[in-house]
């Protein structure tokens, strides 16, 4: 885990200033927000202890509810993708577990185990942030549209990052 801090500090970094400067700033007809900064969460070493993804999770979250002026919500959305983190990891598992010093990404374990994976997670941070900025059911539909639409584009986006990701992490 230590030979990928370097990384995972660079990722850190480039996940928050993409999401601020460049992905906050696109909305289709203010219906589909991508938030590609999930990715982060999403890729930490499977050794990352459930503290540490929750810590990790509230910092992500708060960085960027710092530059979007949106008091708390990608904190507590991205903390609760980190709490359900263990869970989908343990339900995905391979029969043979995973397979030490590796990541989940897709290069690891294949586009259908991490499409699923990451699908899940996305899913879960989209619906409890969309929901608690709604803070209301009277506009449950809309909302709920609102999220299928922001994952689906959100998970394009994960996708082709990971298709680009693809040949650098072939030698680890």
């Amino acid at each position: 885990m230590i030979s990928y801090l370097p990384r995972y500090i660079f990722n850190f970094f480039f996940f928050i200033l993409i999401q601020v400067l460049v992905l906050n700033n696109i909305q289709f007809s203010g219906f589909v927000n991508p938030y590609l900064y999930v990715l982060f969460i999403i890729t930490l070493p499977f050794e990352t202890p459930g503290w540490l993804l929750l810590v990790l999770g509230f910092v992500t979250g708060i960085s960027v509810d710092i530059f979007s002026n949106t008091i708390g919500m990608h904190a507590s959305a991205a903390v609760f993708m980190a709490f359900l983190r263990p869970y989908v990891l343990r339900a995905f598992a391979p029969r043979e577990e995973y397979q030490p010093g590796t990541i989940p990404i897709m290069n690891h374990y294949g586009f259908s185990w991490f499409f699923r994976y990451a699908f899940i997670l996305v899913l879960a941070h989209h619906l409890f942030l969309f929901y608690v900025e709604v803070f209301s059911l009277t506009h449950f539909f809309s909302t709920l549209w609102r999220v299928i639409a922001s994952s689906a584009f959100t998970m394009l986006l994960i996708i082709v990052s990971q298709l680009f990701s693809r040949g650098k992490s072939r030698g680890r």
